[in-house]
């Protein structure tokens, strides 16, 4: 499709149509001089009318107005007496020539300003088919590439410019998307941003004769800006740019296409990647369960075997019953693992169901701590709580896990003989758990990383460990409708914190004792 500028018989230079012009009115004459003795000069008239009327529909309003003039001036020297001159005797052909003149001139310009709606409304139509195709193009669109291979084709084929499509990367600046090698114009990073930061055009059109984009509109879509688009004219002269910010309204409706299309393609591969992310979660699941299922009796079986091996009678020898006591061990410690597998896997699959009940969480810590004795042999406890603190509700099981867990890890990670610091403090309407401890503590920005399944602190450590018992408790903690989070401690060491909403406890009525009680009847 050619690029279409409203402009009348585009095809033929001023010259060429002022020469068809005068050819027009010479063959006029030339078959109105042998009619000269059958037809009446107002006849005559009509047709050198009729000439000016088909010039202007043909050629323009310029090439109309000179057909006029020679109309009159033909008719005068070759059909008025006298003959083959410019002389008039008679005074009513001087009304004759200004009526004619005045007929043709207004006959030219009324045909042809028709003309130019016209050929202005096939130009419009044309347009809106091209920009119907191009949203139909875009719809069919799959990668961000191929929208700005449309767009660059209907600017280039139906406006007659060039344009670069800007995207934002992830740190959000913008960068020019792949696949436009071919664009030749140049951009003004400045101009770029104040477009993408204030969701509207922006022309330059002085910057045209450099080559430079004249106007940047924004990919506006529903959501957000997507991008900004670059347009220049593929001529790089100043003139050329004129024509092409008259079309603004046009060109949003063609940015806005593209907006949407961008916007599109971006939550389609947000589904896609939530679809795939679902279905790995789901089968990680189903192998954990499984794994967890059929590991659990053997192992089970094989602490059994341990301890009544150390246990038997006669007993054994020193080194078979440190051999035995040490299968015990390790059993019991993959009995832990495979025990979190299961949970994990049963939080994911929500078939867990919470006990909750209002208790005092202090139970809960003494609980734990006395759960890991032996871990927390060298690491004296310090618990923080105010004496007063509130009931909480919350299932005791699972909250006593997420105490083990964080217990267990402060442990793991800081040197024999530093304490574990336990605090509880009201925040809002949030009751607020900190485990502290004084060992390396987390990465630098990698304060959520451990709170993934199978992430730890240390990729390479010797630290027994798998890396669930973070995630375990935040899917726990999720559960309660609270939120966990790690940070590291300015003095050195790591905090895990989690919060549990307070709600409302209920009252408890005190025990009203009758005046009459213990007295004998």
């Amino acid at each position: 499709m050619p690029f279409l500028f409203p402009t009348t018989t585009a095809s033929l230079a001023s010259w060429q149509r002022f020469a068809l012009a005068v050819l027009a009115c010479a063959a006029t004459t030339l078959i109105a001089t042998p009619l000269l003795g059958y037809l009446d000069l107002a006849n005559i008239v009509m047709l050198f009318l009729l000439t000016v009327l088909l010039v202007a529909v043909r050629l323009g309003l310029e090439a109309a107005l000179l057909s006029a003039f020679l109309s009159v001036g033909m008719f005068d020297f070759f059909f008025v007496p006298p003959r083959f001159s410019f002389e008039v005797h008679d005074g009513q052909y001087l009304v004759t020539f200004v009526v004619m003149l005045a007929v043709a001139i207004i006959t030219g310009q009324l045909t042809a300003g028709l003309r130019q709606h016209a050929d202005d409304s096939d130009v419009e139509a044309l347009r809106s088919r091209a920009l119907y195709e191009m949203a139909r193009d875009l719809s069919g669109a799959l990668m961000v590439e191929q929208v700005a291979e449309i767009t660059r084709k209907f600017l280039r084929d139906v406006m007659g410019a060039d344009a670069i499509i800007l995207l934002p990367d992830a740190s959000g600046s913008l960068q020019a998307c792949a696949g436009q090698d071919g664009a030749r114009l140049q951009l003004e990073p400045r101009l770029a941003i104040m477009c993408f930061e204030g969701g509207a055009s922006v022309d330059c059109p002085q910057l045209a004769d450099s080559g430079y984009a004249v106007l940047y509109l924004p990919l506006k879509s529903p959501m957000r800006v997507r991008g900004v688009i670059a347009v220049a004219p593929a001529n790089p002269l100043a003139a050329q740019a004129l024509p092409l910010l008259g079309e603004r309204e046009r060109l949003e409706t063609m940015a806005s296409l593209a907006a949407i299309a961008v916007e599109r393609i971006h939550y389609v591969d947000v589904a896609q990647h939530t679809q795939v992310q679902v279905v790995s979660e789901r089968l990680r699941s189903s192998i954990l369960s499984a794994l967890s299922h059929d590991l659990r009796t053997p192992l089970t079986a094989l602490v059994g075997l341990a301890d009544s091996l150390a246990g038997s009678k006669p007993p054994l020898g020193e080194v078979a019953r440190e051999t035995a006591e040490a299968i015990r061990d390790q059993a019991e410690r993959l009995a832990g693992l495979v025990g979190n597998l299961l949970d994990m896997a049963r939080l994911h699959a929500g078939e867990i169901t919470l006990q909750k009940e209002w208790q005092p969480i202090e139970e809960v810590i003494g609980s734990s701590i006395k759960l890991l004795g032996r871990a927390l042999a060298e690491h004296p406890i310090k618990v923080a709580l105010a004496k007063d603190f509130p009931l909480l509700e919350f299932d005791a099981v699972l909250i006593e896990r997420v105490f083990c867990n964080l217990l267990e890890n402060a442990a793991k990670y800081s040197p024999p003989g530093s304490p574990i610091e336990i605090a509880v403090q009201l925040r809002d309407d949030l009751a607020e758990v900190a485990v502290c401890d004084s060992g390396v503590g987390f990465g630098a920005g990698k304060e959520r990383a451990p709170f993934e399944m199978f992430v730890r602190g240390e990729h390479e450590s010797s630290t027994p460990g798998v890396g669930l018992g973070l995630a375990i408790c935040r899917a726990i903690v999720d559960a309660h409708a609270g939120t966990i989070s790690a940070a590291n401690r300015p003095e050195g060491g790591a905090c895990v914190s989690f919060t549990l909403p307070l709600g409302e406890p209920p009252l408890i009525e005190d025990e009203v004792v009758s005046p009459n009680a213990g007295r004998p009847s």
